[in-house]
């Protein structure tokens, strides 16, 4: 038999590689796949020869006809891919992307935007923030993107590309440093309220937000951070979660109890517009409340290890978050602003290091605070995951990907926990840089980007139709409005503050 092939080593690779776009080329990834010798009793069935015959050592007749071609058979051989995450870790992933150290700023703004307005917006951000991350599954699938950055760069070009890693660099690296803060706040005190380690044990070095924080992220945050695939977080997440409902329970529990009670005054039901004052609150609120729902920078990471992967299976994944969120959004706001009423500090969780009013008081303050604690521990690094991904897009564009370099991974850990440790003990207060961010970085990943990538690759081939047009203008127009009022209320707030 007569055949243009020649003998490979076992040892033999090929390397893919994908040609994208001229216009709009994505960076090139190589793959490696192995060919595999063929065992030689190993029977192939050729459904053009009858009942097909067997591949074994040629006896010198030529017993498989004319219309044999060999051609007709593969040679490279599947291998085995490990399994992905199922339709609820996907569910826990992102939801603990969205539900971070946010969710205690949520009952001032109850505070300031009134109860109606505030859970109406709840709704309405949830919603929004929806139809953002379908639309951004959606043309990722249509742009064959891999990440965040590759579906913002096929639409809208390479320096958009760049711009977005930035956001998700400073939003991610502003949120972390956010967590650590509040980590050692909580745990060692601060001039607003009593530590719980100073309560537990009194005074003692322990007293030093640096060398609580610096435990923390060696003892239980690096070897979290270390891993190399994010469907490994999926159990972690998922105790996120279940914290992040203990204490809305506590919280829905307490203000349920001192409202049979006759403890609780009459909550403001609309926004105050009586004072400057309220009115540059209710401006540096709003980024806040949009804030809220930014996970879209995980999207892509988290669909891309799931398992049996489909746009409509990623959809009911959000759907189900989206709903989830909403709910453990809306009890907090509620019940922790009905528990504080004008009291409510910006973050609610110093409201809890004084006495409630009720039985087990002290007990109850507790388990808030130390359970929110170990929320933010589990949901650091699913963000870090994310935050890790574009720093290294961003600097080794054009290496292998990162989970084929496990001392590239290890190294960029250790690097990013080194900075966001030293962030954490040289800013005192973040809460200010947390608007700036909410109102520029979060309000562009979440509406801005989705939005303008939706409308430019329209065009492309992929339409929309009219309520998916008037939704992506809607939230591109809001998104813009938001993000200048609240650049402008923060400046004013600095003002004011200063005078």
């Amino acid at each position: 038999m007569d055949s243009n092939y020649t003998a490979i080593s076992k040892s033999s690779f090929v390397d893919l590689q994908i040609h994208d776009d001229i216009q709009n080329p994505l960076p090139q990834r190589k793959t490696h796949i192995k060919l595999l010798p063929l065992d030689d009793v190993e029977r192939f069935t050729d459904p053009k020869i009858g009942n097909g015959q067997n591949f074994e050592e040629d006896d010198g007749d030529d017993d498989y006809g004319d219309d044999f071609d060999i051609d007709d058979y593969p040679l490279v051989s599947k291998t085995k891919t490990s399994k992905g995450s199922g339709v609820h870790g996907a569910v826990f992933n992102l939801t603990t992307s969205i539900i971070g150290a946010g969710i205690m700023a949520l009952p001032a703004t109850m505070k300031v935007l009134g109860l109606v307005l505030g859970f109406v917006l709840i709704i309405l951000m949830g919603i929004l923030s929806e139809v953002s991350v379908e639309l951004l599954v959606r043309f990722s699938v249509f742009c064959k993107a891999s990440s965040y950055g590759d579906v913002v760069r096929y639409a809208l070009g390479k320096p958009s590309k760049v711009l977005s890693e930035i956001c998700i660099i400073v939003n991610n690296a502003g949120v972390l440093v956010v967590y650590l803060i509040i980590i050692g706040d909580v745990m060692s005190g601060s001039l607003h309220h009593v530590g719980v380690l100073d309560q537990w044990l009194g005074n003692g070095f322990w007293d030093h937000r640096k060398v609580v924080i610096l435990v923390v992220v060696l003892v239980f945050l690096a070897p979290l951070c270390a891993l190399d695939k994010i469907d490994s977080l999926s159990m972690t997440s998922a105790a996120s979660v279940a914290l992040a409902v203990v204490f809305v329970v506590v919280c829905f529990v307490v203000a349920f109890v001192k409202l049979i009670e006759g403890k609780i005054e009459a909550p403001r039901m609309t926004p105050d517009f009586g004072s400057k004052r309220a009115i540059l609150d209710l401006l540096v609120v709003i980024p806040i409340m949009t804030n809220a729902y930014v996970c879209h920078f995980n999207v892509q990471p988290i669909y891309n290890e799931l398992e049996g992967r489909t746009p409509q299976k990623m959809n009911r994944v959000g759907r189900i978050t989206t709903v989830l969120c909403v709910v453990v959004y809306a009890s907090t706001a509620v019940s922790g602003y009905l528990l504080f009423g004008k009291d409510t500090e910006s973050d609610v969780l110093t409201n809890f290091d004084k006495d409630l009013g009720i039985r087990f008081s002290s007990a109850l303050n507790y388990i808030v605070r130390i359970g929110y604690v170990l929320h933010l521990v589990l949901v650091f690094p699913v963000v870090h995951f994310s935050l890790r991904q574009t720093v290294d897009v961003l600097v080794f564009e054009g290496s292998a990907p990162l989970s084929e370099s496990r001392k590239r991974s290890l190294a960029l850990t250790a690097v990013l926990l080194a900075l966001i440790f030293f962030g954490s003990t040289m800013i005192p207060n973040i809460w200010t840089a947390f608007k700036f961010t909410g109102a520029t970085t979060a309000v562009s990943l979440g509406f801005i980007f989705p939005s303008l990538v939706a409308l430019r690759l329209s065009h492309s081939g992929e339409d929309l139709n009219v309520g998916e047009k008037f939704l992506s203008w809607l939230m591109l127009i809001l998104a813009i409005i938001v993000s200048i009022v609240g650049v402008i209320g923060n400046i004013y707030s600095l003002q004011s503050s200063s005078e």
